[in-house]
Formats: structure tokens, sequence, C-alpha cells
């Protein structure tokens, strides 16, 4: 009998073996050099310990290796595939928890004008739209007033990002007569993670401070017409959270997690193929032990979008199962960066500064997918190494496997302390 409670659309933790061989590279053959090389910079250790290095660095270069790991996509089977496979390598059975939910899809927004086409990004929850309308450079931020200095009537609006909400800029956009709305970011770099709240009246488009400067100063000096593309829906998007325990294990006592999808464009090596290598690592560590059978590895799909991964895990678990839980463990951006910080609820946080002093401890431990646990009751503790410069971008694409290893080591420690305690 499961010990998690069956979903209305979707019955998982079968007890069938999901055995699916997978068509990529060994870990032999992914990038011998740069892995001999690693090993090699290396002080003289142990076979073992080498091994564990490369086999920790090959799990992320393997995931690398497909590309974007985005929710949905065809990608996300792929990388649950190889998963199981290195799962069942190492003597566990596997599971596969599918659950859906609604994300916000931009499959290319744009604009043209004087037959250059500028990408740009729809913001989330905005009305798709095409149209070709007069582009009317608003002053400031979009507050009323500022549209009470231009005629935008049946125009497409541009304004800075600034001071207001965007759902704001958009309802006056729309209330001073305008069809379209562009909003520029006033810093460097890409609007990412922008929101509208709810769906505006007019489609919206943001773009970087970079394409969007000059178009602002040519709007406020050239009246032009532009066509704008904000081709943007919201979608059913399908995840795939993939468990691993050893046979006959249905009620753990403790959790060990990390979430294996990335942001679109990027490989997300660090950001979590790293995390997800480390737990791999503790699954190969403990297969043939009595604390193995205390375990569940999970890697959850969906957190770039809301941490819905985890969320449906822990909204679909009975409570007895989690109320059960010594603690759930989570790692998330381990690969980069020498000092390795913890966070969590007290009582996880004080048992590993016991068993490793000089770690530090984080300030805050939300944003991750520890926190749907910690929201139920569980304990949680989180792993972490901190924000680094390829975070969310095409450069996230590669670890220090030293530290994939340390990082793994550490953990080994709690949690062996942690299953032994009464």
């Amino acid at each position: 009998m499961t010990p998690l409670k069956t979903n209305q659309t979707n019955s998982w933790l079968k007890a069938a073996l999901i055995a699916i061989v997978v068509s990529l590279p060994t870990a032999c053959a992914l990038q011998p050099n740069r892995l001999n090389k690693v090993v090699e910079s290396l002080p003289k250790a142990e076979a073992k310990q080498s091994d564990r290095i490369n086999a920790n660095y090959a799990d992320v270069e393997a995931l690398v290796n497909m590309g974007a790991r985005v929710a949905g996509t065809p990608v996300m089977e792929k990388a649950s595939a190889y998963l199981i496979e290195e799962y069942r390598k190492a003597g566990y059975v596997t599971e596969v928890q599918t659950f859906n939910y609604q994300k916000f899809v931009d499959s290319g927004s744009n604009l043209t004008i004087d037959g250059t086409t500028i990408e740009g990004k729809a913001l989330n929850n905005t009305i798709p739209g095409k149209l070709n309308a007069p582009l009317v450079a608003v002053p400031n931020v979009g507050r009323t007033g500022d549209f009470e200095q231009v005629n935008v009537k049946g125009a497409i609006a541009i304004v800075r990002r600034g001071e207001i909400r965007f759902w704001e800029k958009a309802e006056n956009a729309a209330t001073a007569g305008a069809v379209g709305l562009v909003i520029v970011n006033n810093k460097p770099g890409n609007l990412d993670g922008g929101t509208l709240g709810e769906p505006p009246k007019i489609p919206v488009l943001a773009l970087s401070s970079e394409r969007g400067n000059s178009l602002l100063e040519q709007a406020q000096n050239t009246p032009t017409n532009i066509s704008l593309n904000v081709n943007a829906q919201q979608q059913v998007v399908t995840g795939r959270n993939v468990i691993a325990h050893l046979p006959g294990v249905i009620k753990p006592n403790i959790i060990l997690g990390a979430h294996y999808d990335s942001v679109p464009g990027s490989p997300g090596a660090n950001d979590n193929a790293s995390g997800t290598a480390v737990v791999l690592a503790l699954a190969r560590n403990l297969s043939n032990t009595s604390l193995g059978r205390q375990a569940w590895f999970v890697a959850f799909d969906g957190e770039e979008d809301g941490l819905h991964g985890s969320r449906a895990f822990v909204n679909t678990a009975k409570p007895e199962f989690l109320s059960g839980l010594k603690g759930m463990l989570n790692f998330d951006m381990v690969g980069v960066n020498e000092e390795l910080g913890i966070g969590g609820t007290s009582s996880l946080t004080a048992f590993a500064k016991n068993v490793k002093p000089d770690m530090k401890v984080l300030g805050s431990y939300a944003g991750s997918d520890h926190a749907p646990f910690a929201k139920k009751g569980v304990p949680v503790l989180f792993f972490y190494r901190g924000q680094e410069p390829n975070y969310h971008t095409p450069n996230d694409k590669t670890v220090d496997p030293k530290l994939l290893n340390q990082t793994a080591q550490v953990a080994l420690d709690i949690v062996k302390r942690l299953l032994q305690a009464n």
C-alpha cells in the first residue's frame, strides 16, 4: 500500500520498476580529457575518491549536454530517463510522479521598426497580440499624469520601467487609449521574471535597456510606425519528479532532494545539475547500507516555474508520511563558490553545525524545494553556495568537481548521524 495519496488525474508511485535505457554517452565518454585534467590537478588521493569525483562530474556533464532542461519539454523526458537509469544501476527502484500546472510561455515575441526586428520578452500574464501602429514615447514611468502629456490613442506606448507596478503602467496605457505597451528596462540586461499580476487589456512587451533606450529616444524625436508581435499564452505543462528508493522502502525517515530542471536558454550546470549530482552521489554511497533503507531520493521538476514538483510531492503525501520524516535535505547550486552555506529549521541547522561547525548559516532559506516541506512541518536543511555570475544564463555550463565531492561528503556525515540519532 502506497504511503502517498492518489492524485485525481494521476496515480503515481505504482509498484512497477520503470526501466528506460537512455541513448546517452557514458560517463567515461563525457569529455575524458577534461575529467582526467581535473583528477590530475587534485592532490594524490585514494582511487575511490577520484572515481567518486569523476562520477559526480560526469552526471553534471551528461545533464548539461542535453541543453536547457525546461519543464514539460522532451529534454526533461531524456533527463528523467538518464536519472532513472543511474539510480537503477546503483540498485534502486524508481518511480515517476507526473503532475500538471499552468505555465506562461513566450514562443518568441518582438517588434519590428524600419525593417529591423528587435527581440523582446512578453511580460507574464499579458494577452497575445499582433499590431501595427504608431510608437509614442510616454514621459517618466507611465503614471496617469504622464499619459496625459501625450496622445497615445490608437498607438503603441513605450515607457521606462520603475516606481510603479507593471500592471499599473498597462492599465494607465489602456485607459489612455493605447493598443499596446512596450516597457524598457531601467538597468542593464533583460527584464527577466516580470509579471503583470493579472491579464491586462492590451499586449505588453518588455525590452532590455540596451535595445530599448535608443528606441525610446527615437520615439521621442521621430514619430514612426512599428509592428508589435506578442506571441505568448498560458499552457498546461506536465512535470516529472523522479523518486528512487531501495526495494520495499515505502516509509523513509529522510528525503534527499534537488531539482533537475533549468530555466529556458540555460544548460543549468550549477543550477541545478550540481545538486542533482550530489543527491545521486549520496544514493550511490548509501546503496548497500542499512541507512540507505531509511532514505528516499527525489529529483524535482518544475522548480524554476514555482516549486511545482516539490509542492506536488507534499500535497499528495499522507500526513503520517510527512510526520514520520526526520528531515528533508535539499541541494541547490552547490558546484560554484568555495563557501558552503546551510539554512533550514532551527533544529536541523543546529544539528548540522554540530557536525560541521565551520559552515555558514544562511539568513534566509526560502525559494527552493525544501520550502513546501517546511510549510507542512517537516524539518528541512538547505545546502547552497550562493549566487554566481552565470546564474540563469547560457554560460551556466560547468562546476568545480571538488566542490561537488565536498558537498556530498559533508551531507553524508550529517545524514549518517541524523539517521543514527534517536
